[in-house]
Protein backbone atom coordinates (compact mmCIF):
# COMPACT_ATOMS: atom_id res chain seq x y z
CA UNK A 1 0.00 0.00 0.00
CA UNK A 2 1.30 3.45 -0.57
CA UNK A 3 2.43 5.86 2.28
CA UNK A 4 0.06 8.90 2.33
CA UNK A 5 2.60 10.57 4.64
CA UNK A 6 5.67 12.18 3.75
CA UNK A 7 7.77 10.74 6.43
CA UNK A 8 6.27 7.70 8.67
CA UNK A 9 6.71 9.16 11.77
CA UNK A 10 8.03 7.95 15.62
CA UNK A 11 5.19 8.90 17.62
CA UNK A 12 2.12 11.56 17.14
CA UNK A 13 3.22 14.73 16.99
CA UNK A 14 1.24 17.56 17.29
CA UNK A 15 0.92 20.09 14.66
CA UNK A 16 0.55 23.90 14.82
CA UNK A 17 -2.68 25.40 13.74
CA UNK A 18 -1.66 27.79 10.86
CA UNK A 19 -4.87 29.89 10.78
CA UNK A 20 -4.97 31.96 8.16
CA UNK A 21 -2.05 30.90 5.57
CA UNK A 22 -0.62 33.61 4.36
CA UNK A 23 1.44 33.67 1.21
CA UNK A 24 4.66 35.22 2.58
CA UNK A 25 6.29 31.87 3.51
CA UNK A 26 9.08 33.98 5.28
CA UNK A 27 6.65 35.30 7.80
CA UNK A 28 7.46 34.21 11.08
CA UNK A 29 4.19 33.50 11.82
CA UNK A 30 3.76 30.57 9.59
CA UNK A 31 6.85 28.55 10.59
CA UNK A 32 5.85 24.84 11.84
CA UNK A 33 7.58 23.82 14.68
CA UNK A 34 5.89 20.61 16.20
CA UNK A 35 7.81 19.01 18.94
CA UNK A 36 7.98 15.43 19.26
CA UNK A 37 7.67 13.53 22.88
CA UNK A 38 11.18 14.27 24.34
CA UNK A 39 10.62 11.27 27.11
CA UNK A 40 13.84 10.84 28.94
CA UNK A 41 13.84 7.05 28.77
CA UNK A 42 17.13 5.79 27.16
CA UNK A 43 15.53 3.39 24.82
CA UNK A 44 13.25 6.61 23.54
CA UNK A 45 16.80 8.61 23.24
CA UNK A 46 18.24 4.95 21.37
CA UNK A 47 15.41 5.36 18.50
CA UNK A 48 15.53 8.81 18.04
CA UNK A 49 19.45 8.76 17.46
CA UNK A 50 18.69 5.68 14.86
CA UNK A 51 16.23 7.99 12.89
CA UNK A 52 19.11 10.99 12.81
CA UNK A 53 21.24 7.96 11.51
CA UNK A 54 18.57 7.26 8.93
CA UNK A 55 18.67 10.62 7.69
CA UNK A 56 22.10 11.64 8.06
CA UNK A 57 23.15 8.34 5.44
CA UNK A 58 21.47 9.71 2.55
CA UNK A 59 23.78 12.76 2.78
CA UNK A 60 22.10 15.55 4.43
CA UNK A 61 23.44 18.38 6.51
CA UNK A 62 23.49 18.07 9.85
CA UNK A 63 20.94 21.28 10.41
CA UNK A 64 18.37 19.62 8.35
CA UNK A 65 18.38 16.09 9.94
CA UNK A 66 17.83 18.36 13.26
CA UNK A 67 14.62 19.85 11.80
CA UNK A 68 13.39 16.83 10.48
CA UNK A 69 14.03 15.16 13.89
CA UNK A 70 12.26 18.56 15.60
CA UNK A 71 8.94 17.67 12.86
CA UNK A 72 8.95 14.48 14.34
CA UNK A 73 9.83 12.36 10.72
CA UNK A 74 11.63 9.31 11.32
CA UNK A 75 12.72 6.96 8.06
CA UNK A 76 12.60 8.20 4.33
CA UNK A 77 10.38 6.71 2.35
CA UNK A 78 11.47 4.65 -0.88
CA UNK A 79 11.41 7.68 -3.48
CA UNK A 80 13.57 9.85 -1.11
CA UNK A 81 15.79 7.06 -0.73
CA UNK A 82 16.34 6.79 -4.05
CA UNK A 83 16.06 10.45 -5.36
CA UNK A 84 17.91 12.11 -2.20
CA UNK A 85 21.02 10.23 -2.81
CA UNK A 86 20.81 11.30 -6.33
CA UNK A 87 19.97 14.67 -6.77
CA UNK A 88 22.64 15.59 -3.89
CA UNK A 89 25.01 14.26 -6.81
CA UNK A 90 23.69 17.11 -9.72
CA UNK A 91 21.85 14.22 -10.97
CA UNK A 92 18.96 15.27 -13.61
CA UNK A 93 16.11 13.18 -12.33
CA UNK A 94 12.61 11.64 -13.91
CA UNK A 95 11.02 10.60 -10.69
CA UNK A 96 7.65 8.66 -11.10
CA UNK A 97 5.61 7.62 -7.50
CA UNK A 98 2.65 7.76 -6.46
CA UNK A 99 0.67 10.46 -4.77
CA UNK A 100 1.47 10.60 -0.53
CA UNK A 101 5.00 8.89 -1.10
CA UNK A 102 6.90 11.58 0.01
CA UNK A 103 7.94 13.27 -3.05
CA UNK A 104 7.80 17.31 -1.77
CA UNK A 105 11.00 15.93 0.61
CA UNK A 106 12.64 13.91 -2.02
CA UNK A 107 13.44 17.11 -4.03
CA UNK A 108 13.37 19.70 -1.43
CA UNK A 109 15.53 18.27 0.59
CA UNK A 110 18.74 18.01 -1.75
CA UNK A 111 17.81 21.07 -2.78
CA UNK A 112 17.83 23.19 0.24
CA UNK A 113 20.98 21.54 1.17
CA UNK A 114 22.75 22.01 -1.88
CA UNK A 115 22.08 25.67 -1.53
CA UNK A 116 23.50 25.78 1.81
CA UNK A 117 26.72 24.42 0.76
CA UNK A 118 27.16 26.24 -2.52
CA UNK A 119 30.37 28.82 -3.09
CA UNK A 120 28.39 32.13 -3.68
CA UNK A 121 30.90 35.27 -5.75
CA UNK A 122 31.33 38.56 -4.02
CA UNK A 123 28.60 39.54 -6.33
CA UNK A 124 26.11 37.31 -5.64
CA UNK A 125 26.71 38.18 -1.63
CA UNK A 126 25.41 41.48 -2.34
CA UNK A 127 22.17 40.01 -3.61
CA UNK A 128 19.39 42.37 -1.75
CA UNK A 129 20.97 45.46 -3.93
CA UNK A 130 20.00 44.01 -6.74
CA UNK A 131 17.09 45.17 -7.93
CA UNK A 132 15.51 41.98 -10.08
CA UNK A 133 15.16 38.72 -7.90
CA UNK A 134 17.29 36.04 -9.08
CA UNK A 135 16.32 33.06 -7.35
CA UNK A 136 18.56 29.73 -7.35
CA UNK A 137 15.59 27.33 -7.03
CA UNK A 138 12.79 27.10 -8.53
CA UNK A 139 9.96 24.86 -7.87
CA UNK A 140 6.88 24.96 -10.54
CA UNK A 141 3.09 23.75 -9.69
CA UNK A 142 0.39 23.10 -11.44
CA UNK A 143 -2.35 25.00 -8.05
CA UNK A 144 -1.51 27.59 -5.97
CA UNK A 145 -2.68 24.96 -3.30
CA UNK A 146 0.02 22.98 -3.86
CA UNK A 147 2.53 25.59 -4.22
CA UNK A 148 1.89 26.84 -0.88
CA UNK A 149 2.26 23.67 0.85
CA UNK A 150 5.72 23.02 -1.18
CA UNK A 151 6.83 26.64 0.37
CA UNK A 152 6.06 25.70 3.77
CA UNK A 153 7.68 22.52 3.27
CA UNK A 154 10.55 24.04 2.55
CA UNK A 155 10.11 26.32 5.75
CA UNK A 156 10.12 23.63 7.92
CA UNK A 157 13.14 21.64 6.63
CA UNK A 158 15.70 25.01 6.23
CA UNK A 159 14.18 26.27 9.85
CA UNK A 160 17.80 25.96 11.03
CA UNK A 161 19.70 26.93 7.79
CA UNK A 162 20.56 30.95 7.45
CA UNK A 163 19.76 32.83 4.33
CA UNK A 164 17.45 30.81 2.83
CA UNK A 165 14.45 32.73 2.02
CA UNK A 166 11.24 31.14 0.17
CA UNK A 167 8.13 33.18 -1.79
CA UNK A 168 5.12 32.05 -3.42
CA UNK A 169 4.60 33.75 -6.57
CA UNK A 170 0.68 32.67 -7.27
CA UNK A 171 -1.67 34.11 -9.32
CA UNK A 172 -4.71 36.09 -7.04
CA UNK A 173 -2.30 37.93 -4.81
CA UNK A 174 -1.87 41.46 -5.58
CA UNK A 175 1.21 42.31 -7.54
CA UNK A 176 2.64 45.06 -4.74
CA UNK A 177 2.62 42.36 -2.45
CA UNK A 178 4.45 39.99 -4.63
CA UNK A 179 7.07 42.88 -5.36
CA UNK A 180 7.91 43.52 -1.49
CA UNK A 181 8.42 39.44 -1.03
CA UNK A 182 10.84 39.84 -4.31
CA UNK A 183 12.66 43.11 -3.48
CA UNK A 184 14.02 40.79 -0.92
CA UNK A 185 15.77 38.10 -3.71
CA UNK A 186 14.47 34.66 -2.21
CA UNK A 187 17.04 31.89 -2.93
CA UNK A 188 13.62 30.09 -3.41
CA UNK A 189 11.11 30.82 -5.52
CA UNK A 190 7.36 27.89 -5.59
CA UNK A 191 5.65 29.21 -8.41
CA UNK A 192 2.56 28.35 -10.71
CA UNK A 193 3.43 28.96 -14.32
CA UNK A 194 1.36 31.63 -15.60
CA UNK A 195 1.80 34.41 -12.68
CA UNK A 196 5.57 33.61 -13.21
CA UNK A 197 5.41 34.20 -16.58
CA UNK A 198 3.92 37.45 -15.74
CA UNK A 199 6.81 38.09 -13.35
CA UNK A 200 9.28 37.01 -16.40
CA UNK A 201 7.96 39.51 -18.61
CA UNK A 202 8.14 42.55 -16.36
CA UNK A 203 11.53 41.97 -15.77
CA UNK A 204 11.12 41.41 -11.80
CA UNK A 205 12.36 38.00 -11.96
CA UNK A 206 15.47 36.70 -13.56
CA UNK A 207 16.72 33.35 -14.11
CA UNK A 208 20.27 33.18 -15.41
CA UNK A 209 21.49 32.01 -11.63
CA UNK A 210 19.04 29.24 -11.34
CA UNK A 211 21.32 26.38 -10.72
CA UNK A 212 18.10 23.92 -10.06
CA UNK A 213 14.51 23.68 -11.56
CA UNK A 214 11.61 21.08 -9.89
CA UNK A 215 8.60 20.21 -12.07
CA UNK A 216 6.26 19.02 -9.59
CA UNK A 217 3.16 17.58 -11.13
CA UNK A 218 4.99 17.74 -14.72
CA UNK A 219 1.98 15.53 -15.75
CA UNK A 220 -1.07 17.91 -14.23
CA UNK A 221 0.84 21.10 -15.50
CA UNK A 222 0.37 19.72 -18.93
CA UNK A 223 -3.16 18.80 -18.60
CA UNK A 224 -4.12 21.97 -17.77
CA UNK A 225 -2.97 23.48 -20.92
CA UNK A 226 0.97 25.12 -19.44
CA UNK A 227 3.46 23.13 -22.23
CA UNK A 228 4.13 26.98 -23.61
CA UNK A 229 4.64 28.64 -20.77
CA UNK A 230 6.74 25.64 -19.36
CA UNK A 231 9.05 25.79 -22.51
CA UNK A 232 9.06 29.73 -22.39
CA UNK A 233 10.58 29.45 -18.79
CA UNK A 234 12.88 27.09 -19.44
CA UNK A 235 14.39 29.10 -22.23
CA UNK A 236 14.94 31.73 -19.73
CA UNK A 237 17.38 29.42 -17.82
CA UNK A 238 20.91 28.54 -17.77
CA UNK A 239 21.48 25.12 -20.00
CA UNK A 240 24.21 24.28 -16.96
CA UNK A 241 21.10 24.25 -14.06
CA UNK A 242 19.62 20.64 -12.79
CA UNK A 243 16.81 19.42 -13.76
CA UNK A 244 14.17 17.80 -11.28
CA UNK A 245 10.50 16.24 -12.53
CA UNK A 246 8.20 14.54 -10.50
CA UNK A 247 4.88 13.23 -12.59
CA UNK A 248 1.81 10.30 -11.54
CA UNK A 249 3.53 9.05 -15.25
CA UNK A 250 6.86 9.54 -17.76
CA UNK A 251 5.30 8.55 -20.73
CA UNK A 252 3.28 10.60 -23.10
CA UNK A 253 3.54 14.24 -23.14
CA UNK A 254 5.99 14.36 -20.24
CA UNK A 255 8.19 12.19 -21.97
CA UNK A 256 8.15 14.16 -24.87
CA UNK A 257 9.15 16.96 -23.07
CA UNK A 258 11.86 15.74 -21.11
CA UNK A 259 13.28 14.62 -24.45
CA UNK A 260 14.85 18.49 -24.95
CA UNK A 261 15.06 19.73 -21.36
CA UNK A 262 17.35 16.93 -19.30
CA UNK A 263 20.98 16.32 -19.37
CA UNK A 264 21.42 12.19 -18.91
CA UNK A 265 18.63 11.82 -16.23
CA UNK A 266 17.94 9.15 -13.93
CA UNK A 267 15.02 7.31 -14.06
CA UNK A 268 13.49 6.56 -10.97
CA UNK A 269 10.12 4.31 -10.62
CA UNK A 270 8.55 3.79 -7.62
CA UNK A 271 5.96 0.93 -7.65
CA UNK A 272 2.59 2.31 -8.47
CA UNK A 273 0.23 1.24 -6.04
CA UNK A 274 -1.30 4.37 -5.28
CA UNK A 275 -4.95 2.83 -5.79
CA UNK A 276 -5.18 0.69 -3.08
CA UNK A 277 -6.61 2.97 0.00
CA UNK A 278 -6.95 -0.23 2.75
CA UNK A 279 -6.69 2.65 5.49
CA UNK A 280 -9.91 3.92 4.19
CA UNK A 281 -13.36 2.42 4.11
CA UNK A 282 -15.06 3.07 0.65
CA UNK A 283 -18.33 2.57 -0.65
CA UNK A 284 -21.11 3.50 -3.31
CA UNK A 285 -24.83 4.92 -2.04
CA UNK A 286 -26.58 4.56 -5.19
CA UNK A 287 -29.24 8.13 -5.38
CA UNK A 288 -32.43 8.57 -7.99
CA UNK A 289 -31.76 11.89 -8.36
CA UNK A 290 -30.42 15.19 -7.19
CA UNK A 291 -32.66 15.76 -4.52
CA UNK A 292 -32.29 12.08 -3.15
CA UNK A 293 -28.61 13.30 -3.46
CA UNK A 294 -29.00 16.40 -1.58
CA UNK A 295 -30.88 14.53 1.74
CA UNK A 296 -28.40 11.48 1.30
CA UNK A 297 -25.59 14.03 1.94
CA UNK A 298 -27.12 16.16 4.57
CA UNK A 299 -28.07 13.49 6.70
CA UNK A 300 -24.18 11.74 6.24
CA UNK A 301 -22.65 15.13 7.46
CA UNK A 302 -24.54 15.22 10.07
CA UNK A 303 -22.97 11.83 11.63
CA UNK A 304 -21.26 12.57 14.69
CA UNK A 305 -18.36 10.71 14.29
CA UNK A 306 -17.13 13.33 11.41
CA UNK A 307 -15.13 15.68 12.26
CA UNK A 308 -13.75 17.77 9.19
CA UNK A 309 -14.74 16.80 5.47
CA UNK A 310 -14.18 17.26 1.78
CA UNK A 311 -17.01 17.06 -0.46
CA UNK A 312 -16.22 17.16 -4.17
CA UNK A 313 -18.14 18.75 -7.14
CA UNK A 314 -17.69 18.41 -10.80
CA UNK A 315 -17.89 21.91 -10.97
CA UNK A 316 -17.18 25.45 -9.86
CA UNK A 317 -20.78 26.29 -9.82
CA UNK A 318 -22.03 23.56 -7.97
CA UNK A 319 -19.40 23.55 -5.14
CA UNK A 320 -20.25 27.43 -4.97
CA UNK A 321 -24.25 26.62 -4.97
CA UNK A 322 -23.71 23.25 -2.63
CA UNK A 323 -21.72 25.25 0.29
CA UNK A 324 -24.22 27.63 0.76
CA UNK A 325 -26.93 25.19 0.64
CA UNK A 326 -25.40 23.52 3.25
CA UNK A 327 -24.50 26.42 5.62
CA UNK A 328 -28.11 27.75 4.95
CA UNK A 329 -28.76 23.71 6.79
CA UNK A 330 -26.20 25.01 9.42
CA UNK A 331 -23.30 23.33 8.43
CA UNK A 332 -20.01 25.37 9.12
CA UNK A 333 -19.18 25.21 5.01
CA UNK A 334 -17.41 26.88 2.17
CA UNK A 335 -16.57 26.41 -1.19
CA UNK A 336 -12.98 26.62 -2.83
CA UNK A 337 -12.44 26.59 -6.49
CA UNK A 338 -10.97 28.27 -8.99
CA UNK A 339 -12.65 31.33 -9.60
CA UNK A 340 -11.86 32.41 -6.16
CA UNK A 341 -9.17 35.05 -5.72
CA UNK A 342 -6.35 34.07 -3.62
CA UNK A 343 -7.17 35.60 -0.70
CA UNK A 344 -9.98 33.98 -0.43
CA UNK A 345 -8.83 30.05 -0.68
CA UNK A 346 -6.38 31.32 1.75
CA UNK A 347 -8.51 32.00 4.54
CA UNK A 348 -10.37 28.70 3.66
CA UNK A 349 -7.64 27.00 4.01
CA UNK A 350 -7.10 28.76 7.24
CA UNK A 351 -10.48 28.00 8.40
CA UNK A 352 -10.09 24.90 7.62
CA UNK A 353 -6.64 24.15 9.35
CA UNK A 354 -8.01 25.87 12.31
CA UNK A 355 -11.34 23.72 12.37
CA UNK A 356 -13.46 26.59 12.11
CA UNK A 357 -14.90 24.94 8.89
CA UNK A 358 -16.20 21.20 9.21
CA UNK A 359 -17.30 21.16 5.58
CA UNK A 360 -15.20 21.91 2.70
CA UNK A 361 -17.13 21.68 -1.13
CA UNK A 362 -14.33 21.60 -3.65
CA UNK A 363 -13.30 20.88 -7.12
CA UNK A 364 -10.51 18.43 -8.20
CA UNK A 365 -8.15 21.15 -8.71
CA UNK A 366 -8.28 23.28 -5.99
CA UNK A 367 -8.52 20.55 -3.50
CA UNK A 368 -4.90 18.97 -4.82
CA UNK A 369 -2.26 18.74 -2.15
CA UNK A 370 -4.75 19.75 0.87
CA UNK A 371 -3.12 17.87 3.86
CA UNK A 372 -5.23 18.70 6.88
CA UNK A 373 -5.47 15.68 9.24
CA UNK A 374 -8.94 16.45 10.73
CA UNK A 375 -10.39 15.30 7.58
CA UNK A 376 -12.31 12.02 8.58
CA UNK A 377 -14.17 11.78 5.78
CA UNK A 378 -14.35 12.51 1.44
CA UNK A 379 -17.61 12.74 -0.51
CA UNK A 380 -17.69 12.63 -3.89
CA UNK A 381 -21.32 14.59 -4.84
CA UNK A 382 -20.02 14.16 -8.27
CA UNK A 383 -17.69 11.79 -10.12
CA UNK A 384 -14.82 12.05 -11.48
CA UNK A 385 -14.17 12.18 -14.77
CA UNK A 386 -11.25 9.99 -14.45
CA UNK A 387 -10.22 7.19 -12.62
CA UNK A 388 -7.36 8.46 -11.31
CA UNK A 389 -8.70 11.73 -10.05
CA UNK A 390 -10.59 9.08 -7.12
CA UNK A 391 -7.69 7.97 -5.73
CA UNK A 392 -6.13 11.74 -5.20
CA UNK A 393 -9.89 12.73 -3.82
CA UNK A 394 -10.05 10.03 -1.47
CA UNK A 395 -6.28 10.73 -0.38
CA UNK A 396 -7.79 13.49 1.55
CA UNK A 397 -8.58 11.46 4.60
CA UNK A 398 -6.62 8.67 6.06
CA UNK A 399 -3.51 10.81 5.81
CA UNK A 400 -0.09 10.06 8.06
CA UNK A 401 -1.78 6.45 8.77
CA UNK A 402 -4.81 7.67 10.00
CA UNK A 403 -8.59 5.61 9.08
CA UNK A 404 -10.52 7.46 6.69
CA UNK A 405 -14.20 7.08 5.16
CA UNK A 406 -14.69 7.96 1.55
CA UNK A 407 -18.41 7.40 0.16
CA UNK A 408 -19.31 7.88 -3.62
CA UNK A 409 -23.04 8.97 -4.40
CA UNK A 410 -24.02 7.55 -7.61
CA UNK A 411 -26.66 7.80 -10.02
CA UNK A 412 -27.72 4.89 -11.77
CA UNK A 413 -26.40 6.03 -15.16
CA UNK A 414 -23.15 6.47 -13.88
CA UNK A 415 -22.30 2.91 -13.29
CA UNK A 416 -19.79 2.80 -16.30
CA UNK A 417 -17.56 5.32 -14.16
CA UNK A 418 -17.97 3.10 -10.94
CA UNK A 419 -16.38 0.29 -12.91
CA UNK A 420 -14.21 2.44 -14.52
CA UNK A 421 -12.79 3.39 -10.42
CA UNK A 422 -13.04 -0.42 -9.44
CA UNK A 423 -10.57 -1.36 -12.68
CA UNK A 424 -7.94 1.47 -11.86
CA UNK A 425 -8.09 0.26 -7.88
CA UNK A 426 -8.28 -3.30 -8.41
CA UNK A 427 -10.73 -3.27 -5.77
CA UNK A 428 -14.94 -3.59 -6.01
CA UNK A 429 -16.54 -0.98 -4.05
CA UNK A 430 -19.07 -1.86 -1.65
CA UNK A 431 -22.88 -1.14 -2.29
CA UNK A 432 -24.73 -0.07 0.42
CA UNK A 433 -28.07 1.39 1.65
CA UNK A 434 -28.88 3.63 4.34
CA UNK A 435 -32.03 3.07 6.21
CA UNK A 436 -34.29 5.68 5.33
CA UNK A 437 -32.65 6.58 2.37
CA UNK A 438 -33.37 3.81 0.22
CA UNK A 439 -33.30 4.48 -3.71
CA UNK A 440 -36.72 3.33 -5.42
CA UNK A 441 -34.49 1.71 -8.23
CA UNK A 442 -32.63 -0.92 -7.55
CA UNK A 443 -28.62 -0.82 -7.41
CA UNK A 444 -27.61 -1.64 -11.42
CA UNK A 445 -25.71 -4.80 -11.91
CA UNK A 446 -22.05 -4.83 -11.51
CA UNK A 447 -21.25 -8.22 -13.68
CA UNK A 448 -17.86 -6.99 -14.92
CA UNK A 449 -15.09 -7.94 -12.46
CA UNK A 450 -12.52 -5.71 -11.41
CA UNK A 451 -8.77 -6.20 -12.99
CA UNK A 452 -6.14 -8.05 -10.67
CA UNK A 453 -8.55 -9.77 -8.86
CA UNK A 454 -6.58 -9.23 -5.74
CA UNK A 455 -8.05 -6.91 -4.15
CA UNK A 456 -10.50 -7.66 -1.16
CA UNK A 457 -13.25 -5.78 -0.29
CA UNK A 458 -12.98 -2.04 1.12
CA UNK A 459 -15.58 -3.05 3.73
CA UNK A 460 -17.56 -5.24 5.00
CA UNK A 461 -21.35 -4.45 5.61
CA UNK A 462 -21.56 -2.17 8.80
CA UNK A 463 -17.87 -0.99 8.08
CA UNK A 464 -19.89 1.97 6.40
CA UNK A 465 -22.09 3.28 8.59
CA UNK A 466 -21.76 6.95 9.24
CA UNK A 467 -22.03 6.61 13.16
CA UNK A 468 -25.19 6.43 14.97
CA UNK A 469 -25.99 10.17 14.44
CA UNK A 470 -26.14 11.65 17.96
CA UNK A 471 -27.20 15.22 17.93
CA UNK A 472 -24.61 17.78 17.27
CA UNK A 473 -25.63 20.53 20.27
CA UNK A 474 -23.53 23.27 18.45
CA UNK A 475 -24.78 25.39 15.91
CA UNK A 476 -22.72 25.52 12.47
CA UNK A 477 -21.99 21.75 13.17
CA UNK A 478 -24.46 19.68 11.29
CA UNK A 479 -26.41 20.77 14.25
CA UNK A 480 -30.07 18.78 14.67
CA UNK A 481 -31.22 15.78 15.72
CA UNK A 482 -31.52 13.04 13.23
CA UNK A 483 -32.04 9.04 12.87
CA UNK A 484 -29.34 6.73 13.51
CA UNK A 485 -27.46 5.62 9.68
CA UNK A 486 -27.94 1.94 9.40
CA UNK A 487 -26.28 0.74 6.65
CA UNK A 488 -26.90 -2.79 4.92
CA UNK A 489 -25.45 -4.54 2.09
CA UNK A 490 -27.27 -3.97 -1.21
Amino acid sequence: MARVAEFVRLAPTPRSHLGILRLNMNSAENQINPTIDTASDSQHTAAEQVVVNEFASLGLSAPIVSALTAAGYTQPTPVQRRAIPAALEGRDLLVSSPTGSGKTAAFMLPAIQRLSTETVSGADRSRSRYPVARPRLLVLTPTRELAVQVSRAAETYGRDLRQLRTVSILGGVPYAQQLAWLKRDPEIIVATPGRLIDHLQRGRIELSALSMLVLDEADRMLDMGFVEDIETIIAATPASRQTLLFSATLDGKVASLTRTMMNDALRIEIAAEPARRDNIVQSVLWVDDRAHKDRLLSHLLSDAALDQAIVFTATKSDAAQLAVRLSDEGFASAALHGDLPQHARTKTLGWLRSRRLRVLVATDIAARGIDVPGITHVFNYDLPKFAEDYVHRIGRTGRAGRSGIAVSLAEHAEIGAVKRIERFTRQPLPVNVIEGFEPRRPAPSKTARPTGGRGRPGGRPGQGRPGQGRPQGRPGQGGGQRRGSTFRNA
